[in-house]
């Protein structure tokens, strides 16, 4: 009997259309011949559609027509299946569009990766690939990923965080607070977001003052960190768990400014802008010596292992090149296109690394059954709700 598998992806996020296009690209790379994918597509408004039409791209350049075309579906527990219920339900006959026995999240962003979607499959009782909840806040959170990586002698650039309340409130007091701690130039992003989607580099004040602004739009809470001039970029995935856990090949990805832009990931190299992460323009074994290719793989896996990843993120390194040193710079608990492009220079076809996804998905589930999650007490035989101090002792 074939694992039915629910592809999740789209989401409230502003990566919203990256993830369809990295979703539908899973969908498409499962073994049909052992899974059978369903694609669940998640609307901007957080609504769950599912139907033939989802999983056609084309569909996607008219999004109202796409979902006219499909059936809006919500979670239901029974008897320990899982079952998408369409929605509104039928008031004859069965309501059930189907069963699925793992989630599968292909989402980006905020809202979405960071753990959202996550805490609502683990109340539905819904095994799922990659992340736990837990895992997936900190690596979204770049201020608290540091932290956890620099207590376990990661090496990661110090950085300064401001809010949005902070800033308006004495925007001078703001920029010197930077000042005072980072020299020009640095680089100002939102803290839970990916993709470089709302990250600016400042050279002065003047323009320390329009990236704060700049990443404000895209979020409450800001990181500002040194940007390194003489820099190269690495990225490097890492498929596993806590146990065990592997590195794939390094990648130089190559941009066409001082940083990476969500153009050079997303768009460059595509006729079509719909390819995901396959086209970006990267350079693919990374140009790197023996020995710092083993430094940067080894460092990933410690990463991954530390931040208690499960499936496959990716690690984007950063080399200063003046001092000849690697940072970690930022851990993507869901990479775009899952990073299979990495797992292929290695030799393991896409197909192979989703089924390697869907093992540990399905190995954590059989752990966690293991585990004891209530006992027996008789506290509520003698709770009292009367009085002021209510029942806690």
């Amino acid at each position: 009997m074939k694992i039915r598998v629910g592809v999740f992806f789209g989401g409230k996020s502003v990566e919203h259309e990256v993830s369809v296009i990295s979703g539908l690209q899973a969908y498409n790379a499962f073994d049909k011949d052992k899974y059978e994918p369903i694609a669940i597509y998640i609307t901007k408004d957080n609504e769950l559609y599912t139907g033939e039409a989802i999983s056609d791209i084309a569909n996607y350049k008219n999004i109202p027509d796409l979902l006219k075309k499909s059936t809006r579906v919500f979670f239901m527990c029974e008897q320990g299946k899982v079952e998408l219920i369409q929605y509104p339900e039928k008031k004859f006959g069965n309501s059930v569009v189907a069963q699925i026995d793992v989630a599968f999240p292909v989402v980006h962003g905020a809202n979405v990766e960071d753990g959202c979607l996550q805490g609502f499959l683990r109340h539905y009782n819904i095994p799922f690939a990659g992340c736990d909840v837990m895992a997936s806040a900190v690596t979204m959170d770049k201020y608290v990923m540091k932290t956890v990586l620099k207590d376990n002698d990661i090496p990661v650039l110090d950085c300064v965080t401001l809010n949005v309340r902070e800033y308006q409130s004495d925007e001078m007091a703001a920029l010197h607070k930077v000042e005072d701690r980072i020299v020009y130039p640095v680089i100002v992003k939102p803290v839970n977001l990916g993709s470089s989607v709302g990250i600016k580099v400042a050279k002065d004040q003047d323009q320390l003052r329009e990236a704060l602004e700049y990443a404000f739009t895209f979020g409450a809470k800001v990181l500002v960190e040194r940007a390194i001039t003489n820099l190269r970029e690495i990225n490097c995935a890492v498929l596993g768990d806590y146990e065990e856990a592997e590195a794939s090949e390094c990648e130089e990805p190559i941009s066409s400014d001082e940083i990476l832009s969500y153009e050079d990931k997303y768009v460059a190299g595509s006729k079509s802008g719909s390819e995901g992460m396959r086209t970006a323009k990267r350079e693919l074994p990374a140009n790197l010596t023996a020995e710092r290719r083993e430094e940067i793989r080894q460092l990933a896996v410690k990463t991954f292992q530390v931040l208690n990843c499960n499936g496959v993120s990716r690690i984007d390194f950063m080399i200063d090149k003046d001092m000849d040193k690697v940072y970690v710079n930022e851990i993507n608990p869901i990479p775009g296109s899952l990073a299979f492009y990495l797992w292929e220079a290695l030799g393991k076809p896409y197909a192979e690394l989703l089924d390697d996804m869907v093992k540990l998905a399905l190995k954590r589930e059989r752990e966690e059954k293991n585990m004891m999650t209530s006992f027996d007490s008789n506290i509520l035989q003698s709770a009292n709700l009367s009085g002021a101090k209510g029942v806690k002792k």
